[in-house]
């Protein structure tokens, strides 16, 4: 007994004497950290109040987690909240979405965005899938697919390895396509197998020559690979438009560098525009030469600014020939996503998707042009309603990125233009990354896509159209400043074709 007591004593003593301790080092801790502080000019928070000052920064830091998951409601959080975020994870993880009592949405708000149902929806059994569309009529090699909601670019170093192979494998299993972003076509893009859209980026990265000039070379190079379907040329991105892409060079490593032909640890910052690319027809000759070179589906992706750009390409357009229209154009809305981008930009430029797109669309109805070149809508679509708004308006297919960042785990921290992503979506350290399985995501982003198609599909027929394609703007309304709603078709009319056809056109020429 008095040996356990012994015991005891001794163990008391020595966490006496820990305790004494850590007393002391965090008393010392505090006395440098205010000697630094009080010492210190460039913040005059921390000189004014030592030590205590540092938990601003560190309140102001967690203060993004909190409102996330404790003070903000379901659907006043930006860039998404939470309700939106909900959906694509539960949609991803194909477990049950349905919703009980009642919506917490706001109908009442001027710019909401409602379906009109039919009195005849459309049966199940009369239902049918997304029809196929084919890009490209004028190419050697058309590309035709029935896919409605693709991934949008995220280039292969502002994400991760394991970030790409989990999307390239999970597109080839839901049967959409992958966009490379501007970083270049990575082993990893090609190793699940996906359709595959090349984007070349204005600094012309996995297609450029020494010089930094696009290489034919190259984009044969690149072409040679089956799955890579189309190219897309980028000449602005939503978050950013006026600005080239930028990689931190903390994100830019051995592997990443050799992919786009850059040193190693620089930032990696792209051009504001493609510099030989300065009038309409700079940017059709473009569009024709890769795809002569490449032989596959070529157009371009841009955020709209002025309109009177669309008069002088389609204009051009019927002056060269039908042929020389770009197979597709992608458009991207203000409100895109980026790694990294000024505030400047990122909060104040470019056009909303909801305004773009139908100018774009009524653009091509104006000039005869739609049938024959593809629109493609970009910007927040990250539920079904936005994808079947934008398909209302007139887009022949859907892109997100953001979307499947969801689906990969993100959530929503904010560090993608850092190398500390908690998900191990957005940053090459490798601890990070291991928790990211490209097995397990892969099948997280096969389940959303095909829960995306498939929840159009209930809008579609309830609205009374048997496939999402078939939707048209008739059949969703805006709520106005007054109060009450107006049809999309009466808010933003289609024109009738203004301009000659091209029959007529090209009977003139010759």
């Amino acid at each position: 007994m008095l040996e356990g007591n012994h015991f005891v004593a001794i163990m008391l003593d020595m966490m006496a004497t820990l305790f004494v301790i850590a007393i002391g080092a965090l008393l010392a801790t505090a006395l440098v950290m205010y000697l630094i502080d009080i010492t210190q000019t460039k913040q005059a928070i921390r000189r004014n109040y030592p030590v205590i000052g540092r938990f601003r920064y560190f309140f102001e830091h967690i203060g993004t987690f909190f409102r996330q998951y404790f003070f903000a409601m379901d659907r006043e959080e930006l860039p998404f909240n939470r309700a939106e975020r909900s959906w694509v994870y539960r949609a991803a993880k194909n477990i049950d979405s349905t919703m009980p009592f009642g919506s917490t949405r706001d109908l009442r708000h001027s710019g909401t965005v409602y379906f009109i149902n039919c009195a005849f929806p459309t049966l199940g059994e009369d239902a049918m899938p997304p029809q196929p569309i084919t890009f490209g009529a004028y190419c050697d090699k058309p590309y035709t697919t029935a896919s409605l909601f693709n991934i949008s670019g995220m280039s292969y170093g502002a994400i991760s390895r394991p970030a790409v192979l989990a999307l390239s494998n999970g597109a080839r299993m839901a049967g959409c396509w992958m966009n490379t972003g501007e970083g270049g076509l990575s082993p990893y893009h090609l190793e699940g197998g996906a359709d595959i859209v090349f984007q070349i980026g204005t600094a012309k990265y996995g297609v450029r020559d020494e010089h930094g000039r696009l290489s034919d070379d190259k984009l044969r190079a690149v072409a040679r690979h089956e799955t890579v379907r189309m190219f897309e040329i980028k000449m602005s991105q939503g978050a950013k438009p006026g600005k080239g892409g930028i990689l931190p060079g903390v994100k830019v490593n051995q592997e990443i560098a050799t992919i786009r032909g850059i040193p190693v640890h620089v930032d990696s910052i792209s051009p504001n525009r493609h510099t030989e690319v300065k009038s309409v027809d700079d940017l059709l000759d473009m569009v024709a030469r890769v795809r002569q070179v490449t032989g596959k589906p070529t157009g371009f992706k841009m955020v709209v600014g002025d309109s009177s750009f669309f008069d002088d390409l389609f204009k051009a357009i019927h002056r060269r020939g039908i042929e020389s229209a770009p197979d597709f154009i992608t458009v991207d809305g203000a409100e895109g996503g980026t790694g990294a981008a000024p505030m400047s930009l990122l909060d104040n430029m470019g056009m909303p998707l909801r305004e773009a797109l139908s100018i774009v669309v009524n653009k091509l109805l104006e000039y005869g042009l739609r049938a024959r070149v593809r629109v493609i809508a970009s910007g927040k679509l990250v539920n079904p309603a936005e994808v079947a708004w934008a398909l209302c308006m007139g887009a022949d297919a859907a892109v997100s990125a953001r979307a499947y960042m969801f689906a990969l785990g993100c959530i929503q921290a904010l560090q993608c233009n850092k190398d500390t992503c908690p998900t191990g979506i957005t940053t090459h350290n490798p601890r990070l990354q291991k928790g990211l399985d490209p097995k397990n995501k892969a099948v997280r982003v096969m389940n959303l896509t095909k829960n995306m198609v498939y929840e159009v599909g209930v809008i579609a027929h309830a609205c009374g159209v048997t496939s999402p394609r078939g939707l048209r703007r008739h059949h969703a309304r805006m709520v106005t400043d007054a109060g009450t709603s107006r049809g999309l078709h009466e808010i933003y009319p289609e024109p009738e074709q203004s301009y000659p056809s091209q029959a007529r056109s090209q009977a003139r020429a010759s």
